[in-house]
């Protein structure tokens, strides 16, 4: 078959009509060429379809929910039972309370569950309750990191006001010294310390735990009387069955969760310890669709999966034969790549490429053989990516590297991206 976008432009041509640019929030970051499809027909296991039936092995996993595969039967099956009885209803199905159960008994840390969702919805409750539990104003973040899309941590700041960030102190993520420094700066009005469990962000390389600055994160909370907030939603049963921050011996106060936990159902998750309960209980929080009772009965059978098979192990085995293939393929072709983070989690970056033309344009030849990458953004693998899902990726990765020694010196950059770099600079 051969590729074509002819669909895809027709759409985006008629959603800038009734739709501001067509497209907006990470989607419409999502622009890397014009060319790249941006609706999707269908998805099952680790492969999508675009508009135009173009098919691709997908490593965004629609930017993190897809966790067992597009489609996964039992999950489905679960939603679709609960549907079929009861959804959003005057109030929330028993499956709540089933759920709140079941990630009470998975994770270390936690003793109690609250459900909404979105990511920033679970960010901004666990502020929140900070807030409330001690008191106190002051909210640590590191430089960079990425909470959600709220005027308090959207990383575009037109139509944000400085008030809604006067509260807020920056550190360097990783750095043990800067978090003690920050620290100095709150004073007495300390209310919590925000955290990813690694450094994942876009448009730079990715960073492993510092085992030190995550005990240091938890160190200066007890000292504080402040709640040590760990953001799960982009990494949540990823890189562990428990809280990521579990395996170098810190426990967080609250978590938050969201992407991966119904497996691409619309469902996020604060969990937090006793000591954060009365808080809990003292804010108010809602919304129309957070009871809504067929995304939990997704994730009861999503945690089920978690618990019962080698997803994980399955995930990293992917992820490390991908990653061996395309160091290999590079240096073979003497192209400089970096590949950072976890293997599960990707992220691929080019040498001396400060405007991504050449990830832009090796990606833009990978998508055209079948492999739908990211030039910028981290990456996803899925327990539905089998071997020969990463073997014919390397088939297009091949042909991408061969591509891109041919056209190397006219690549540009997509007028759109410089757009998204300028204002994130900004």
């Amino acid at each position: 078959m051969v590729w074509t976008n002819s669909k895809n432009t027709e759409l985006l041509e008629r959603a800038r009509k009734v739709i501001p640019n067509g497209m907006y929030g990470h989607e419409a970051a999502h622009f890397i060429t014009p060319e790249h499809p941006q609706f999707f027909e269908r998805a099952k296991g680790a492969r999508v379809w675009d508009a135009d039936g173009n098919e691709y092995v997908d490593y965004m996993c629609a930017f993190g929910p897809n966790l067992f595969g597009y489609g996964h039967d039992e999950i489905d099956a679960g939603a679709i039972d609960q549907l079929q009885r009861g959804d959003t209803m005057t109030g929330p199905g028993p499956v709540m309370v089933d759920l709140a159960e079941k990630f009470v008994g998975m994770i270390d840390h936690a003793d109690w569950a609250l459900f909404c969702k979105n990511g920033t919805d679970a960010t901004t409750m666990a502020m929140t309750i900070a807030r409330a539990h001690t008191g106190k104003r002051k909210i640590l973040l590191a430089s960079g990191v990425y909470h959600g899309a709220a005027p308090w941590c959207v990383p575009f700041k037109r139509g944000v006001l400085p008030e809604q960030r006067a509260h807020q102190i920056y550190y360097t993520y990783n750095d043990a010294d800067s978090l003690r420094d920050a620290v100095k700066e709150a004073g007495d009005d300390l209310a919590g310390i925000f955290a990813t469990p690694f450094f994942h962000e876009a448009f730079t390389d990715q960073h492993l735990i510092n085992p030190e600055y995550a005990k240091a994160c938890r160190e200066i909370c007890d000292e504080q009387d402040a709640l040590l907030i760990v953001d799960e939603v982009r990494t949540g049963f990823r890189l562990s069955r428990d809280c990521a921050w579990t395996e170098v011996g810190v426990k967080p106060d609250l978590s938050s969760w969201g992407k991966a936990i119904a497996n691409g159902h619309c469902l996020s998750a604060l969990l937090g310890a006793d000591k954060a309960r009365q808080a809990a209980g003292e804010i108010f929080v809602t919304g129309s669709f957070w009871f809504s009772a067929a995304p939990m009965a997704a994730s009861l059978k999503t945690l089920d999966c978690v618990a019962r098979t080698d997803y994980l192990e399955r995930t990293i085995a992917a992820g490390t034969r991908l990653r061996a293939g395309i160091d290999e393929q590079a240096a073979r072709h003497g192209v400089e790549i970096r590949q950072t983070g976890p293997v599960q989690m990707p992220q691929i970056l080019f040498a001396d490429d400060p405007d991504f033309r050449v990830g832009s344009g090796w990606t833009m030849a990978a998508l055209r053989k079948g492999a739908y990458l990211h030039p910028w953004h981290n990456m996803f693998i899925s327990a539905a990516h089998h071997e020969s899902d990463v073997d014919a990726t390397l088939d297009a990765t091949e042909a991408a590297f061969v591509e891109l020694k041919r056209d190397w010196k006219s690549l540009t950059p997509t007028t759109a991206l410089m757009e998204l770099l300028e204002t994130t600079s900004s």
